[in-house]
């Protein structure tokens, strides 16, 4: 009986423990989003370009975050983050003691830096079961988007986005940088994938499956998806 006592109380303390730390921390918060609503996979939405589609496959890497105060410091958490549209738990990433301090602004690279492509297949987010890595030629593939439009001519209607390469005069890593002040424990980014698709006639391009200088193209176009709330 006291072991048991003994043990919910551990777990208890535990609990408040991991509660005070999450309070206590930055965070940054990915909203997958097509315009202003949240997106749902496999429902229907419409591009700019007049495209009636839907998403099955959303997902990305955020490598080397880096948050820079008013007051000139900044913090950087190195590695890459694998944010996937089925995996809420994955679209919010803790980097570390909140400083309580004004931001004055946010990068990081879209994509896997070419260290971590000559390193081979890794574990963790990077692990190849992820569906994220091609082969040691290619590496990984920095962003994948994939789904079904009338629009394509292709099998089932398809389309098909795996943007990567780190190889000149193919490297694909796009920086993201985002200018706002902020000083609350969590930083909002959208992901307006409408951006993309307003780019993109599916009609003409619906799919890029190699690095090249289409893909090259679309990685600029990937980027201003990104956005302060």
């Amino acid at each position: 009986m006291i072991r048991w006592k003994l043990a919910a109380l551990f777990c208890f303390l535990f609990f408040l423990h991991a509660s005070a730390q999450e309070k206590d921390s930055l965070r940054l918060q990915f909203h997958l989003k097509f315009d202003k609503a949240s997106i749902v996979p496999n429902q229907k939405y419409i591009s700019k370009q007049n495209d009636t589609l839907q998403l099955e496959t959303f997902r990305f890497y955020v490598t080397d975050i880096e948050i820079h105060y008013a007051d000139n410091s900044s913090i950087k958490t190195k590695g890459s983050h694998l944010v996937d549209i089925e995996l809420p738990a994955s679209q919010k990433i803790t980097l570390g003691l909140n400083q309580k301090k004004e931001i004055k602004f946010v990068n990081f690279s879209i994509g896997v830096d070419s260290l971590s492509n000559v390193s081979g297949a890794l574990s963790g987010d990077l692990d190849p079961a992820k569906g994220m890595y091609w082969a040691w030629q290619s590496g990984y593939i920095n962003m994948k988007v994939e789904g079904k439009s009338m629009s394509c001519k292709t099998r089932k209607n398809q389309f098909q986005f795996h943007i990567g390469g780190y190889l000149k005069p193919n490297n694909a890593l796009r920086i993201v940088t985002l200018n706002a002040p902020k000083n609350s424990a969590t930083i909002d980014v959208d992901v307006n994938a409408a951006a993309f698709f307003a780019e993109v006639p599916l009609s003409e391009t619906n799919s890029i499956m190699i690095p090249g200088k289409r893909a090259m193209q679309l990685a600029d176009v990937a980027v201003k998806m990104f956005s302060l709330e």
